[in-house]
């Protein structure tokens, strides 16, 4: 079977329209990726987004990441992080899946197996909570999918990723997390997160993962700042992923960069 390709898209971190943030204006990167995806990888199956879609959970934000997505020729995935509104988002994307408690989880379909897409935003805090109802819905689903091979994105790692001002507000319920996705972890291929605004990847406890830089703005490679989250405005990026059931290949591409291009 050939392999699937999708997109991976993280910390969009938009505000309303005409506002900046940090100095760098959110909706012109933002459209700045959609016309590399659209233009480089349209035949892709579908995109993800892992979170922090606005910045402060504004509607008019909301509303504007709407339009400019539409300009995907793909489906498009949207799953919230700590900067994120749940209510807001909800009611501009409709028709995004929520589970029985109302959080933004779903689980995928594709050619290759099943794509479960996680919720981990606590409303009033920085860092991830992965609550036993939430549990409860992964185990149901990790349950009922037999054993087809898995793939999971979330917003928040369950894990520290090394930078301690990002450990600090990363996923706090995480041993919960994993005590849920153990009996199942031979088949998860890997794991997709956003939040940290860095390219990382590695494995977790046998499960190989990746996440890459946002579109708007960075967190700086900073091991031992622990007072504040250090920023920077390296390039931004998104990744395109090539996926059968023996193997998942993550390609980041700086959709930004202008450099000269030449033969070898």
């Amino acid at each position: 079977m050939a392999w699937t390709k999708f997109l991976h898209l993280t910390d969009t971190h938009l505000v309303p329209p005409g506002q900046l943030l940090y100095g760098n204006d959110p909706h012109q990167r933002l459209q700045a990726a959609v016309r590399s995806m659209a233009t480089e990888h349209g035949d892709a199956a579908f995109c993800i987004v892992t979170g922090d879609l606005a910045h402060l959970g504004e509607p008019a934000a909301y509303g504007a990441l709407q339009d400019t997505l539409a300009a995907l020729p793909m489906p498009v995935h949207l799953m919230i992080g700590n900067h994120d509104d749940r209510v807001a988002f909800c009611r501009q994307f409709a028709t995004t899946p929520v589970d029985g408690a109302g959080y933004v989880q779903q689980a995928l379909p594709f050619a290759q197996g099943l794509l479960l897409m996680l919720d981990t935003n606590e409303p009033g805090v920085s860092h991830g909570v992965y609550c036993p109802r939430r549990c409860q819905w992964l185990a149901d689903r990790l349950r009922d999918s037999g054993d087809v091979p898995l793939w999971i994105a979330m917003h928040h790692p369950p894990f520290d990723v090394g930078l301690p001002s990002m450990d600090a507000i990363g996923l706090r319920d995480a041993s919960a997390f994993s005590e849920v996705l153990a009996p199942h972890r031979g088949r998860v291929r890997h794991l997709f997160f956003g939040h940290v605004h860095r390219p990382i990847s590695g494995s977790w406890q046998g499960v190989p993962f990746s996440t890459l830089r946002a579109t708007n703005h960075q967190v700086a490679l900073d091991l031992n700042r622990r007072d504040a989250v250090p920023g920077s405005f390296e390039p931004p990026a998104y990744a395109v992923v090539l996926a059968d059931a023996k193997q998942t290949l993550v390609h980041s591409h700086d959709f930004l960069d202008d450099s000269r291009r030449f033969d070898l």
